[in-house]
Formats: C-alpha cells, structure tokens, sequence
C-alpha cells in the first residue's frame, strides 16, 4: 500500500476513515470535482497547516508569515483527539488570545472562541492609522475623540472628546475593559474567560 502524501508537505493524515468525499460535476462542458462531505476535525487541521506552510496563502494574508504547528499536532489524530474534548461547535480556532502575539499552534496555545470574541480582540494593529486604538483625531472639534464598539449591541460608542491622545486612549481602555468581563462572564471556557480580562487589564500597545 503506497504511503500517503503529506498534507502541504509536513503534516501527516493518519485517518483511518475517508475525511473528504468530493463529485464529480460537469460546469459548461468542463468536469470538476466538487466538495460534497468534509470530516470537520480534518477540515480545521488542514487550515492551520495551510495558514502556516501554504506560500500562496500567506500572500494573501501575511501576518501568518513565521507561524508554525507543534510537532504533535503535525499528526492529524493528535489534532483530533485534542479538538475532540473541545466546545468548537460553531466557534473558531484561536490561537493568540490565551498568548498574545503567539505563532505556533499547540494545544497549550490554542483555544476555540466565538465570532464575538474573536471581534472583540482584533485590534487591526496594521490598519488602525497613525493614533492608538480607540483614538481618532476630530477635524471640527480639533480633539481627539475616543470610540469602542459594543460586542453586544455591535454599535460603535462615542466614549466623548479629549484634548490629548493619552487620554482618549484611557476612555477607551476603560471600557474595553468592562465589556471584557462581560463576555467573560458569558464564556464556558475558563481560559478564554480570564484571557479577556488579562488583556486588557494588563492591555499594551
């Protein structure tokens, strides 16, 4: 029996089921192979491997430039039995919430959140501008204004008007940080829970 290929050139798929069933379907005269079924504990390896080894994704996305999977979960049953004993319905893999700034997927790095969460922790550190989160600069009033979007109503909040950055950055710090323990409180990972209160109790820029 021939060995199976590796998965993007490192990862190895020792399932002993089939964890992708594709048809074949005829677009304009042309066949193709259409995805029809996926195992989803397959499905969520592959993309870590693809986010970390695939060129042609991280031209797409560059800040997954330097990231890199532990040697255990190379092995996709690893990968498996861990996801296995997770709350992933419906949530997404996370892997720098518990670790910030983190580039190597590991079971004591990864976690699964939801979509809020995930928002929420995005900081758009690449795309925010020239002031500090939370900070814009009001041309008709000549003050820095701060602003932070609610999790919850998913508006964004005017946080009011101040005269130096520093301090709008502090308005929106401060409210960062109460709606943190919010959705902490409504989370039913401890881990995800008390990493939203570190960062932003302990919040840097």
């Amino acid at each position: 029996m021939a060995a199976k290929k590796l998965v993007y050139g490192v990862g190895i798929n020792d399932a002993d089921y089939v964890v992708e069933q594709k048809r074949t379907i005829i677009i304009n005269g042309v066949k193709k192979e259409k995805l029809v079924w996926y195992c989803p504990y397959y499905r969520t390896w592959k993309s870590i491997l693809e986010r970390c080894f695939s060129i042609k994704f991280q031209e797409r996305r560059p800040t997954y430039k330097g990231c890199s999977v532990s040697e255990e979960w190379l092995t996709f049953t690893n990968f498996k039995g861990w996801m296995e004993r997770q709350d992933f319905e419906g949530k997404q893999l996370d892997k720098d919430l518990l670790v910030e700034g983190n580039k190597v997927y590991s079971k004591d790095t990864c976690v699964f959140v939801t979509q809020v969460v995930n928002s929420f922790t995005n900081d758009c550190r690449a795309v925010r501008g020239q002031w500090l989160i939370g900070v814009y600069w009001n041309k008709r009033d000549s003050k820095f204004q701060a602003q932070c979007r609610n999790p919850f109503t998913k508006k964004l909040e005017n946080l009011g008007y101040f005269t130096s950055e520093q301090e709008a950055h502090k308005a929106w710090l401060k409210r960062k940080l109460e709606l943190a323990y919010e959705l902490a409180a409504i989370q039913t990972e401890p881990r995800v829970a008390k990493a939203l209160i570190d960062r932003y109790t302990n919040y840097s820029n």
